[in-house]
C-alpha cells in the first residue's frame, strides 16, 4: 500500500462555524435512536405535499426529450417571464425577464454565490444578526469581512443603519436583509425600505433582500416587496424561493430579480459554477407561479390555525412571544435565567420537542428560541401540553 496523504481542509473550511441545522440534525438523530416520540419544530421545512397540479406539470415535462439536455444557465425565458408576470400581479413591479430575472437552484444557492460576484478580499458584507447563517458564511467564502447588524426587539427587529461604523461603511459592498424575517418573524414597512434605499445610494452598497417568506402571511396583511419602493431597483436585488410558498423545498428552485448589473454579476458566477436547473422543474415552477390564490389561501389558513394555536398555548404557559404577521416561525423568549441552548436541551430531553436555539442565528439571538409551525395542530397542542409539565 502507498503512503496515505495528509488531507488538510482549506482555511475557509476550518474557520467555518458549525452549521446550525447540521447540529440540530445530529440532536434529532440521537433522540430518534433512543426511541423518543419527537415533535420536531426546529427546521422550516414545509410538511405538506406539493400541490397536485404542480406535480402533474412536472410528470408531463419529464417525458419531454428537450428537457433531458443541458438547461439554460440563466433559466428558461418562459420561467423568467412567469416570474416577471407574478411580480407584476403580486407587487405591481415591472421586470424585464431577459435582464432583470435569473433562475436559482433555490434562493440559498443564489445568496451563497452573491458575494463571489461582488466582494474582494477585505470588503465588508453587512449581515443581520440574528439571521440566516448563509449570509456571513457566503461573505467569508468570498474573502470578505462580516459586520453584524443587531436586530433588537426595541427596534422592531430592524437594523439600526446609523450605528454602522464609518470605517466599515467605506469598505462595505453588500448588505443582506430579510423580511418577513427569519428567525424573528418581523416585517418591514415602506418607511424602513425608503431609509434603506437612500442609505444604499449614499454609501454605494448593493442591497440583497431575501424575501423567501413573503407569501406566508396572516390576517390578509400582505408583506411588501423591497422592489415596490421607488429607487429599489437602482440599488438592489431580491431573492425568492418557491420552497415555502408552494411546499417545494426539495425541488430546489428559486429566482433573483432586480438591478440588471447585480443580476448579471450573479449570473456570471453561476455560468461558471453550475449548469442551471433541470428544465422539467422550471416547467413545474411556471405552473406554481400561475397557481390560483385559493390554493395558497388554504396553505396560509393552515399555518394561521397552527400559529394561533401555538401562540395561545405559549402565552398560557407564561412565555413571552410576539404574534407573527408572517413566516411560519415563533420567536420566543426563554424563561429568565435559562440560556437558548439550555432551554433547547431541556425541551428535547424532558419533553421530546426539538427546537432551534436563538444564539445559533447570531449573538443577539441569545435568550430566545425559534419554533417552526411545520407539524399539524394536533402535535402543536401536544407540544404545549408536554412543555407545561417541564417549564
Amino acid at each position: 500500500m502507498g503512503k496515505k496523504i495528509s488531507i488538510e481542509p482549506a482555511k475557509r473550511v476550518k474557520d467555518l462555524p458549525p452549521y446550525l441545522f447540521a447540529i440540530i440534525d445530529r440532536m434529532k438523530e440521537k433522540a430518534v435512536a433512543k426511541g423518543v416520540d419527537l415533535i420536531d419544530l426546529s427546521i422550516g421545512d414545509p410538511d405538506m405535499p406539493t400541490p397536485k397540479h404542480i406535480i402533474e406539470r412536472m410528470r408531463k415535462a419529464v417525458k419531454n426529450p428537450a428537457h433531458h439536455q443541458y438547461p439554460s444557465y440563466v433559466g428558461m425565458l418562459s420561467f423568467r417571464q412567469a416570474v416577471a408576470d407574478w411580480y407584476k400581479k403580486r407587487f405591481n413591479v415591472s421586470l424585464n425577464p431577459g435582464t432583470e430575472a435569473l433562475s436559482l437552484i433555490g434562493s440559498k444557492e443564489g445568496i451563497g454565490h452573491m458575494p463571489l460576484a461582488f466582494i474582494n478580499p477585505g470588503d465588508y458584507v453587512l449581515v443581520p444578526s440574528p439571521g440566516y447563517p448563509v449570509y456571513p458564511v457566503a461573505a467569508l467564502f468570498a474573502g470578505g469581512k462580516v459586520h453584524e447588524m443587531p436586530l433588537l426587539e426595541k427596534n422592531n427587529y430592524l437594523p439600526d443603519l446609523g450605528a454602522i461604523p464609518k470605517g466599515v461603511l467605506k469598505k462595505a459592498k453588500l448588505m443582506f436583509i430579510n423580511y418577513p424575517n427569519n428567525p424573528t418573524a418581523a416585517c418591514a414597512g415602506r418607511t424602513f425600505y425608503k431609509e434603506l434605499i437612500n442609505f444604499a445610494a449614499k454609501n454605494n452598497i448593493i442591497i440583497c433582500h431575501d424575501a423567501a417568506y413573503s407569501e406566508i402571511y396572516y390576517d390578509n396583511e400582505k408583506p411588501l416587496s423591497f422592489l415596490q419602493i421607488p429607487g429599489a431597483k437602482e440599488v438592489g436585488i431580491e431573492f425568492h424561493s418557491l420552497s415555502k410558498t408552494y411546499n417545494m423545498a426539495g425541488w430546489r428552485i428559486g429566482f433573483a430579480v432586480g438591478n440588471k448589473e447585480a443580476v448579471a454579476g450573479l449570473g456570471k458566477i453561476k455560468t461558471n459554477l453550475d449548469s442551471g436547473i433541470f428544465q422539467a422543474i422550471q416547467e413545474a415552477g411556471i405552473e406554481a407561479l400561475n397557481t390560483d390564490d385559493k390554493v395558497l389561501e388554504k396553505i396560509r389558513d393552515m399555518y394561521q390555525e397552527r400559529r394561533d394555536t401555538f401562540y395561545e398555548g405559549l402565552k398560557k404557559l407564561g412565555l413571552e412571544v410576539n404574534k407573527p404577521k408572517a413566516t411560519f416561525y415563533l420567536w420566543v423568549k426563554c424563561p429568565k435565567g435559562i440560556s437558548s441552548m439550555d432551554f433547547t436541551t431541556l425541551l428535547l430531553n424532558k419533553a421530546g420537542i426539538l427546537t432551534t436555539p436563538g444564539n445559533g442565528f447570531g449573538a443577539p439571538g441569545e435568550g430566545y428560541i425559534r419554533f417552526a409551525l411545520t407539524v399539524p395542530v394536533k402535535r402543536i397542542k401536544e407540544a404545549v401540553e408536554r412543555m407545561g409539565k417541564v417549564i
